[in-house]
């Protein structure tokens, strides 16, 4: 399998090669050249086979040339050690809770299939692989532990100052070895296109061997699509749809992508806080990137979203099509505080800010359309613990959230231009 940028201005390139470069040169995203439609057996046999075996198959035609059979399936099986329930909430609405790995947040699927093909791809390297990230909040964290003690694999982590949770800054700062957070004085856009700028910059690539861990790259998204084969099993019978918590849109894609691979799923619900540019993109067609907003489900809060080109590219930029198979709402932070305090009344479930989001997207596209349906919860709720406890009461944190909360520590502030950050870089 060949990957191409979407902005087609570079020849395609391997598996490994994207994952290891990140983004490529003429500042598009990799794509794959083909989407696979996995046979008929698969879907029929999909309800018996375990998470595992279900995300071999999905990846396979994607990266076998590059990690082929057992150890791609011993890598899938170790990516995916933890447990991704579905459970129902309401009457034909079910969570399906992307929180039970190391760092409770959805992102350790992706992030750990990255940390472990870097592993794979690392022995190879001249280079020492430096990991160049920007986070809004759990993305930070879930690569800082995927990456912990990978050898030969630094990690450089950017974070907007005061703009994530204790919890989350508390992961992904106090961890040491070859984790480096970087406490940027600005927004995760400043701090994204930090990143992006240092993969543009020919000096600093000659220097180093960067890639990112963003949703930019491939391997992101890819094992982000495992847990929509994985819902489906659960609810074999149904006509599924997904409403999607939405920040980069990354998710949203991998979503879109199982359904281009032939999994049945009826439709999609891009489910944003007031960060709302691709909900009006839905709605008039017109794509108008902003600067960011802060609100309580922080890492939401992206106003230039990189994921949607690559939503484009899978349909071609053709706006009915898109429109056709997604849905877009926005919500405000009161409207995600009334659906925490609504629903934990009335079912006893505790939503997270973003699952709320996620909640109040789906409820709206059930007005008009007769389905099932899942959304994402995407972080625990002690993850957001200052806003839970006081939108419902005592949140408890689970004992390996709560060992962070007394460590030291440890980042680098710095301000949001490029040049001090690769002033940084170039010391490493």
């Amino acid at each position: 399998m060949q990957y191409y940028s979407t902005n087609h201005k570079t020849q395609p390139v391997s598996f490994r090669e994207a994952v290891i470069k990140g983004l490529p040169d003429d500042n598009g995203l990799f794509m794959p050249e083909q989407i696979p439609e996995l046979p008929k057996s698969f879907f029929n046999s999909l309800s018996t086979l375990s998470l595992a075996e279900i995300g071999y198959n999905v990846a396979e035609s994607f990266v076998d040339e590059d990690i082929p059979g057992t150890a791609l399936y011993d890598l899938i099986e170790d990516t995916m050690g933890f447990e991704i329930p579905v459970n129902e909430v309401e009457k034909d609405i079910y969570a399906l809770e992307l929180f039970h790995g190391p760092t409770l947040a959805f992102k350790d699927v992706g992030a750990r299939f990255l940390a472990r093909c870097l592993s794979h791809f690392s022995g190879s390297e001249a280079k020492k692989v430096t990991v160049l990230v920007a986070t809004s909040g759990d993305t930070g964290s879930a690569v800082a532990h995927g990456f912990l003690g990978v050898e030969n694999v630094d990690v450089v982590i950017l974070y907007p100052k005061g703009k994530v949770s204790k919890l989350q800054e508390q992961q992904l700062t106090t961890l040491g070895q070859n984790i480096t957070a970087l406490e940027i004085d600005g927004t995760f856009d400043d701090c994204q296109r930090m990143v992006k700028s240092a993969f543009l910059d020919k000096g600093l690539n000659e220097k180093m061997q960067l890639t990112s861990a963003n949703s930019i790259n491939i391997a992101r998204l890819i094992p982000q699509s495992f847990y929509y084969f994985w819902a489906k099993a659960q609810l074999p019978d149904k006509d599924l749809v997904f409403s999607v918590p939405s920040g980069n849109y990354g998710n949203l894609t991998a979503g879109l992508l199982a359904k281009k691979m032939g999994l049945d799923i009826k439709g999609f619900v891009a489910s944003s806080n007031i960060n709302d540019v691709v909900p009006n993109y839905l709605a008039s067609g017109k794509f108008n990137p902003t600067a960011s907003k802060q609100t309580i489900s922080n890492a939401m809060d992206v106003g230039n979203p990189s994921n949607f080109y690559r939503m484009l590219d899978l349909y071609q930029g053709d706006w009915n099509k898109i429109t056709e198979e997604i849905k877009g709402f926005s919500f405000t932070d009161e409207e995600t505080r009334a659906a925490m305090k609504e629903v934990y009344k009335n079912t006893g479930y505790t939503l997270d800010p973003h699952g709320a989001v996620g909640y109040l997207g789906l409820k709206n596209y059930l007005k008009d359309h007769q389905a099932t349906g899942i959304f994402l919860e995407t972080a625990h709720p002690a993850k957001f613990k200052d806003v839970v406890d006081e939108v419902i009461g005592n949140v408890d944190v689970p004992e390996r959230l709560a060992q962070y909360m007394d460590k030291q520590k440890k980042s680098i502030e710095m301000g949001c231009e490029f040049e001090e950050l690769k002033e940084f870089l170039m010391k490493r």
